[in-house]
């Protein structure tokens, strides 16, 4: 039923929607404009008004191009094949280019990249891991795997996105999974995660959020008292010490060590997207002026432990340095040069 009601009524309104707006744009437009001298913050109403008829259109345009393709493929008979397969990643790759050429020139962000990147994993699989600070910077962790290093993403996302159209419509046809940060009893995420993660070939990118949410002072302390309820007394205390990430959930990240034996695993951190989960924290932040850093770090497959409880040990001391980095790495506001406060 859920299915049905995304498929047959969400998307279809969605690009209905995308249709009205082109045809009231004029009447947006004189009101962004109107607003602009009254609302501090450098044009924001009409800068965040473009961003969202950018994103709106580019996500109707998919899902008709995608529903096209779901005809030409023999009513979806051919759609998980490799070729369509490809199709799909490269038309996410060409929606992922125009939307982030929009947002650096709209919002004047810049993104930056520090560390060797997965470019010094060519010709192997990898593991990425991430940390998770808002819905944006899954977007920028994926664009910049397809844009800069060439890679085929197959991402473990919380199931609330699939209620967007187009990405639902999207990873469907790719290998992806939907899953929810606290699964019932019947539920074995961790047995899906595997068969997401197996037959890893060397281009593909497996894309995990250990932390399982965006971070929120909330659930870091719901985080943290879920360590302590499991008798993880040492574990809680560490958690307590880092003040910018969730303590890491490692059964997923485990289970796919294990389904892919052949894979490195590249830990990836970033500022500038922090505090950007809900639409009321995007428009604060507009006009954004800010730079994103995106720390990469390489890890051959031959230095991670082998042993269950020696791997979460492991994960955790990763998951300790990158919330060091945070902390060193402020964002910047471009036009001043200064640091934010978080």
């Amino acid at each position: 039923m859920i299915w049905v009601l995304r498929r047959c009524v969400v998307a279809p309104a969605v690009v209905a929607l995308a249709v009205l707006v082109w045809v009231t744009l004029p009447f947006w437009l004189i009101g962004a404009a109107a607003l602009s001298p009254v609302v501090a913050g450098r044009l924001r109403p009409l800068r965040f008004l473009w961003i969202v008829i950018v994103y709106l259109t580019c996500e109707a345009l998919l899902l008709v191009v995608m529903l096209g393709l779901w005809i030409a493929s023999g009513f979806g008979w051919r759609l998980r094949t490799p070729y369509f397969e490809g199709i799909h990643y490269d038309l996410v790759q060409g929606t992922m280019w125009v939307f982030f050429r929009e947002a650096r020139r709209v919002l004047r962000l810049t993104i930056e990249s520090e560390g060797p990147g997965p470019l010094e994993h060519a010709g192997r699989p990898i593991l990425v891991c991430c940390r998770h600070a808002g819905p944006g910077d899954s977007f920028v962790l994926i664009h910049t795997l397809m844009a800069w290093y060439d890679r085929e993403p197959r991402v473990v996302l919380k199931d609330t996105l699939a209620w967007d159209p187009m990405i639902s419509v999207v990873l469907s046809r790719i290998p992806a999974r939907f899953i929810t940060p606290n699964p019932g009893p019947e539920q074995d995420l961790e047995s899906q995660i595997a068969d997401l993660a197996t037959g890893l070939d060397a281009n593909d990118a497996f894309v995990i959020f250990p932390e399982g949410g965006n971070f929120t002072p909330h659930r870091r302390e719901k985080a943290i008292d879920r360590l302590r309820k499991l008798g993880m007394e040492r574990m809680a205390q560490r958690a307590e010490r880092m003040i910018h990430v969730l303590a890491p959930r490692p059964g997923g990240f485990l289970a796919a060590l294990d389904a892919a034996p052949d894979a490195d695993v590249v830990l990836v951190a970033h500022t500038g997207l922090d505090h950007m989960v809900t639409v009321g924290e995007v428009w604060r932040e507009l006009p954004m002026d800010k730079r994103i850093i995106m720390r990469w770090w390489q890890i051959p497959r031959s230095d991670i432990p082998v042993g269950r409880e020696e791997r979460i040990e492991w994960l955790f001391g990763w998951w300790e340095r990158i919330d060091a980095w945070i902390d060193e790495n402020r964002p910047v506001d471009i036009a001043t040069g200064r640091s934010r406060p978080r």
